[in-house]
């Protein structure tokens, strides 16, 4: 079992015992939390709580969740498209619609199936069976670069490098409406959206510090194309910020309610440009994932 504990403080003060929670422990859903507050396994101050109870600045919170059994992650002969690879990396050109790791519900035909299927038993393990060697992601939808991990030692010295926001991230994307500047930076923060979990929003207290740089590259009728250069790297970031300024991307289906006159699979979002510092040899390696087909094509017609 994994024992949670932890103390109210006063920016929690007030809430329900469910939000609480979940606030706290992002990974664990509101309906989850309910259920182990019906099964009175959430102690207040020692003693079992309802949903309906308020917490109050001192009190102190303890449940227990068991641990999950992650399931056997089976290698699949799944094509990849590396743009470089050595002993210690490996950099593959994530096609749209693949997700990039398992997850409930989904443990087939990801990333994870492929490269474990290429690199056998080169990966690291620090993420664990269901993500081993990712170190960090891209959107199902969005296509592009992505740096996975071989070794252990690797997976740390990126992990480094990704926390000091010294690897290079690229994107290409194409929003709704026309950017009068040419170029401009949002610098606005980024947490869990308190009205959907699901989604990520732009939050005036407690989300995490978030900057996008975007340049345009092309205007037309409705439409720009641009470049956006991450500086941190929040979930959703570049969607959030390009939406939370009135131009979304085109063909987002959760941060977008602009419809789109294009047969489009999810957002027109691509990692082209990745950039890092080889962990072993210290080299400066940068690669870059041509457009898929889809967007040049959208390109034209536009």
């Amino acid at each position: 079992m994994n024992e949670f504990h932890f103390t109210i403080e006063e920016d929690m003060e007030g809430l329900r015992i469910d939000k609480c929670i979940s606030t706290a422990f992002d990974s664990l859903s509101r309906s989850y939390i309910q259920k182990i507050i019906k099964e009175e396994a959430v102690m207040v101050n020692g003693s079992p709580v309802k949903s309906s109870y308020k917490v109050k600045v001192s009190d102190e919170v303890a449940f227990s969740v068991p641990e999950a059994v992650e399931p056997d992650i089976l290698p699949e002969n799944i094509p990849l498209d590396i743009l470089y690879e050595d002993a210690d990396v490996i950099v593959v050109n994530k096609p749209k619609g693949m997700v990039v790791h398992p997850a409930a519900g989904h443990y087939s035909k990801t990333l994870v199936n492929a490269l474990l299927y290429h690199c056998h038993d080169s990966l690291s393990g620090i993420n664990g069976c269901l993500r081993p060697g990712i170190v960090h992601r891209i959107d199902k939808d969005t296509t592009g670069s992505l740096l996975v991990c071989k070794t252990d030692a690797a997976h740390k010295a990126i992990a480094r490098q990704l926390k000091k926001h010294s690897i290079t991230r690229c994107y290409r994307a194409i929003c709704h409406g026309v950017l009068p500047k040419d170029k401009g930076t949002i610098d606005r923060p980024i947490g869990r959206s308190p009205a959907d979990r699901k989604k990520m929003a732009v939050l005036a207290e407690g989300g995490k510090r978030a900057v996008t740089h975007y340049r345009v590259l092309q205007r037309f009728d409705n439409y720009t194309y641009i470049e956006c250069t991450l500086e941190t790297g929040r979930t959703h970031q570049i969607r959030v910020h390009m939406a939370s300024i009135g131009y979304p991307i085109l063909g987002d289906p959760l941060y977008s309610r602009l419809s789109s006159p294009f047969k489009l699979e999810g957002q027109t979002l691509h990692a082209k440009t990745l950039g890092f510092i080889q962990p072993r040899t210290k080299e400066y390696i940068e690669v870059d994932a041509p457009l898929p087909q889809y967007f040049q094509h959208l390109l034209e017609i536009l």
